[in-house]
């Protein structure tokens, strides 16, 4: 017997939410696909020098993205498949793991709140540990490879420098900088701190778009959930 009324106006309100919590998961997945092969980010995040291999903290959180646009869009199915089939087992089964996944975005949310800066300042603090090599005055036998790291920095972000452009790196920027015109050179150039900064505070905050509007769509569902589960309880005939 199947629901009927209010009750079956929510079991295909329901499916529509599962719907586009499945799409959105699809979605999830492929933004982090595409943050994971951006050229930006890739570039840079592959560097190494003198052993040291770029910050990969972003990459962390990445794969992370990716695992749950997979997990949501399994999710999703099975929400849909539930409520199509009115099965409490299903149902149940879903709401489970609805509450798990809420339960990890929000604290996915607390951690990245708490450490939304941490990212750009790895990538900072490697950024400066092979200017400093660049610049140095008594010859550093990795010069070379220091330039070739900041080549990729500043072709990639169209930037040069930490922002202090004193009177060494002045003398450097010719080198540093890639300028090819003394008036150029006489520009002041826009730090390489500056454009990290903006570079993942604009992923991030994509990635928070994503997380609150999925937020939203697993609180519905959850109150859908509860109330379906409920009308085929008091509908007999229904499992």
């Amino acid at each position: 017997m199947a629901v009927t009324g209010c009750t079956k106006c929510i079991k295909f309100m329901l499916f529509f939410f599962n719907f586009i919590f499945w799409l959105a998961g699809g979605v999830i997945l492929g933004v982090a696909l595409w943050l994971r092969h951006d050229n930006q980010t890739s570039s840079l995040l592959i560097l190494q020098f003198e052993g040291q291999q770029a910050p990969g903290t972003f990459y962390i959180s990445v794969y992370i993205l990716i695992a749950v646009g997979a997990v949501m869009m399994l999710v999703g199915f099975l929400g849909c498949f539930g409520a199509i089939q009115e099965s409490q087992c299903l149902l149940g089964t879903f709401f489970f793991f609805l509450v798990i996944l809420f339960a990890c975005e929000v604290a996915a949310a607390i951690w990245g709140f708490m450490n939304r800066d941490t990212i750009s300042k790895e990538l900072i603090n490697f950024y400066d540990s092979v200017y400093i090599k660049a610049v140095d005055v008594s010859g550093s036998s990795n010069k070379d490879a220091a330039f070739k790291v900041l080549e990729v920095f500043h072709k990639t972000l169209d930037c040069c420098g930490k922002g202090d452009n004193n009177q060494l790196f002045m003398q450097a920027a010719n080198t540093l900088c890639l300028k090819k015109t003394p008036v150029d050179i006489q520009k002041t150039p826009v730090s390489c701190h500056v454009k990290l900064t903006e570079l993942f505070s604009q992923k991030l905050y994509l990635i928070g778009l994503a997380a609150l509007v999925v937020a939203v769509i697993m609180i519905f569902e959850m109150i859908f959930t509860m109330v379906l589960c409920c009308g085929i309880r008091n509908n007999p005939g229904v499992y």
